[in-house]
C-alpha cells in the first residue's frame, strides 16, 4: 500500500530580528554601528573644541615657563604653536588671560625694571641699592625703546660714575645701546634720533653726544652719516637736507607742467656755512669841510696874586754889605731916576696864571657785525629732463628729443627757480635725455593650495565633510545590508515514498547526486541550532 508521507512546517523559533540574522550580518552591523558611533564622537569633540587664539608671541623660556605656570594655575588651557614660541588659549579666553597674566607681571620681556627697586630686602647696602637702581634704570629704558614696532629686543649699558666732592674731577655720564630689529625692518633717522634723545632725556648731565646706538649686525646707528667728523649736529643736517629739498620741489614744480609729470628728476647739493662769527670795528674820521668842529667841553683856569719884593741886587762883594748912601735929592724938586739896581727894591711884584682846556667831538663810528649761522655759501643743482613722448595715429609710442631753445627756456626757469647767482660760484646743468622704462617685475600670485587662508579653510571644510561622509558609507554599506534579512529558501517539492519501497526519492531538480540543496543545508542548520525541535519532528515522522 503506497502510503504518502508529507513533511510538517517548522515551528517558528521566539527569535528577535537581531537574534535572526546571520552571524555575519551580525558581525557587519556591529561593525557599522561602532563606525556610525566613532563618526557622530569625532563631529563632537570637533564640534566642541575651542577657537584657540594667540595669547602671546616670541616669548623667552623664562617667560614662557612663568606663563604656562601661571595658566595651569588659572585652569586655563593653552597649547603651542610649531614657530616663534606661540602660546594659544581659547579665544574667549584670550582677553582675560591677558589681563590676569599682566596683574602678576608676565611677561616680563627677558628685562627687569623698577621692580627690582620694590623689592628690596632690609640690610641692603647702598653699593648694591645702587646697582639695583641702575639695573632697573636700564630695564625701563630697553621696556621705552621694545615699544617701537620696528624693533624687536633692545638693550641698554649705562655708564653712571660716582659723583664726588670735586666739580672739576666729575666725569660725563654715558650710553650705549644695543637693538635687534624685526626682520626686513629698518629704523629711520629720526627714530635713532629719538631713541637717542630718550637715552639722554633720562640721565641727569648727559647728552646726545654720550649716547650710542648699534643694531645686531654691528653697525653704528646715531652717526652713520658722518656728522661727528664733519663737525655737524643733526639738526644742523636736517637743515641742509630741507634746504635742497625745497630747491628740488620748486625745479619739479616749474618743470613738471611743461615736460609732463615723472618726466624731469632734479638733484641739489647745498654747500651751507654753519661757522657763527661776530667782529667789533670801531673807527675815527677827522671833521669834514671848513665847518669848525663841534666843541664838547671847555674848561678854562685863571688866576692872579701879588709877587713878593725884589731880591738883593748890585755888585757882590764888600761893596754890597755897606749902607744905602741917603737921598740928597731935594723934595720938590723933579724926580731922577734911580739906579737899575736899587729900582727892584721899591717895586713889588705881580703873578697872574691861566689855563684853558676845550674838548671838542670826534667823528667815531662803532661797527658791530654778527654772522649768522646757516650761510647758504654755493649752490649746485643737475637737472634730467626726459625725451617728449609722443602717440601716433595708430597708437605707437615714440620718443623724441627737445629742441635747443626749448632746454634753454627751461634752464633759464631753474635759474630764476633757485635764485642763480654767479658770482657765489653756483652751477647749473640742465641735461635732455630718454629716460630707461624698465618694466617692475610684477610678483606671481600665489596658488590656491599654497594660500595659507585657502588651505586652513580646505582643512576644516574637508574634515567636516569627511565625517559626513564616512557616517554615510558606514549607514549605506555596513549597516542597512547588515538589517536586510536573507531571501527564504524555495519550498521543497513533495515526495511520495512507499513503504518497502527500495527506490530512491528523486533529489530536487537541478541538484546533482551527492550535493545538499539550500532546503538540507536549513535543515542541518536548523538540526544543529535546535536539536529537540528536529528530534521530535524526526520522531513524529516515525511514529506515523
Amino acid at each position: 500500500m503506497d502510503t504518502s508521507l508529507d513533511r510538517p512546517s517548522l515551528p517558528a523559533a521566539p527569535q528577535t530580528a537581531f537574534g535572526a540574522l546571520p552571524a555575519r550580518n551580525k558581525l557587519m552591523l556591529g561593525l557599522g554601528a561602532a563606525a556610525l558611533a566613532a563618526v557622530i564622537a569625532t563631529a563632537a569633540m570637533w564640534a566642541r573644541q575651542p577657537d584657540y587664539r594667540v595669547l602671546f608671541t616670541n616669548l623667552s623660556d623664562r617667560d614662557g615657563g612663568s606663563v604656562v605656570g601661571a595658566l595651569s594655575q588659572m585652569n586655563v588651557p593653552y597649547k603651542f604653536s610649531d614657530v616663534g614660541g606661540v602660546i594659544m588659549v581659547p579665544a574667549d579666553k584670550v582677553h582675560d588671560a591677558r589681563l590676569r597674566l599682566a596683574s602678576q607681571g608676565l611677561p616680563k620681556g627677558g628685562t627687569v625694571g623698577f621692580e627690582l627697586v620694590e623689592t628690596q630686602k632690609f640690610g641692603t647696602t647702598q653699593f648694591q641699592e645702587r646697582l639695583n637702581y641702575q639695573r632697573g634704570l636700564e630695564g625701563e629704558l630697553a621696556r621705552s625703546i621694545m615699544a617701537l614696532s620696528q624693533v624687536a629686543s633692545a638693550r641698554v649699558h649705562l655708564a653712571l660714575p660716582t659723583q664726588n666732592g670735586f666739580f672739576r674731577e666729575q666725569q660725563k655720564p654715558s650710553a650705549s645701546v644695543l637693538l635687534t630689529m624685526h626682520p626686513g625692518r629698518i629704523l629711520e633717522r629720526g627714530h635713532v634720533a629719538g631713541i637717542v634723545h630718550l637715552i639722554a632725556s633720562s640721565i641727569p648731565e648727559m647728552t646726545p653726544k654720550q649716547v650710542s646706538v648699534v643694531d645686531q649686525s654691528g653697525a653704528l646707528l646715531s652717526n652713520q652719516d658722518g656728522s661727528q667728523s664733519a663737525g655737524l649736529d643733526p639738526n644742523q643736517l636736517q637743515y641742509l637736507r630741507t634746504i635742497e629739498q625745497n630747491y628740488i620741489a620748486r625745479i619739479v614744480e616749474i618743470v613738471e607742467p611743461i615736460v609732463g609729470r615723472g618726466n624731469v628728476k632734479a638733484q641739489v647739493t647745498a654747500d651751507v656755512d654753519f661757522t657763527l662769527s661776530e667782529s667789533t670795528a670801531e673807527q675815527f674820521r677827522p671833521n669834514q669841510g671848513n665847518e669848525p668842529a663841534a666843541v664838547r667841553s671847555q674848561q678854562v683856569n685863571e688866576s692872579a696874586g701879588a709877587g713878593a719884593a725884589a731880591g738883593a741886587q748890585g755888585v757882590p762883594g764888600a761893596m754890597s754889605n755897606q749902607p744905602p748912601v741917603p737921598p740928597t735929592a731935594p723934595i720938590n724938586g723933579p724926580g731922577q731916576a734911580l739906579p737899575q739896581g736899587q729900582g727892584g727894591a721899591a717895586q713889588a711884584g705881580r703873578d697872574t696864571k691861566r689855563e684853558s682846556t676845550t674838548n671838542f667831538e670826534v667823528d667815531k663810528t662803532v661797527r658791530v657785525t654778527r654772522n649768522a649761522s646757516g650761510n647758504l655759501k654755493r649752490l649746485t643743482a643737475a637737472v634730467v629732463v626726459n625725451h617728449r613722448r609722443s602717440v601716433d595715429e595708430e597708437g605707437k609710442v615714440t620718443f623724441a628729443p627737445l629742441d635747443p631753445k626749448e632746454v634753454e627756456q627751461i634752464q633759464s626757469l631753474v635759474r630764476e627757480a633757485i635764485g642763480f647767482t654767479k658770482d657765489r660760484g653756483d652751477a647749473l646743468n640742465v641735461v635732455n635725455a630718454a629716460f630707461s622704462i624698465e618694466d617692475m617685475p610684477k610678483a606671481d600670485p600665489i596658488p590656491l593650495w599654497k594660500d595659507p587662508d585657502v588651505v586652513g579653510l580646505a582643512r576644516s571644510i574637508g574634515a567636516q565633510v569627511g565625517l559626513v561622509l564616512l557616517g554615510l558609507m558606514a549607514i549605506l554599506f555596513v549597516i542597512k545590508p547588515a538589517l536586510k534579512r536573507p531571501p527564504p529558501p524555495p519550498a521543497a517539492p513533495r515526495t511520495t515514498a512507499v513503504v518497502g519501497d527500495d527506490v530512491a526519492l528523486p533529489t530536487p531538480a537541478g541538484t546533482p547526486f551527492g550535493q545538499l540543496s539550500g532546503a538540507n543545508e536549513d535543515i542541518i542548520r536548523l538540526a544543529r541550532e535546535n536539536p529537540a525541535t528536529v528530534a521530535n519532528v524526526v520522531r513524529s515522522w516515525v511514529s506515523t
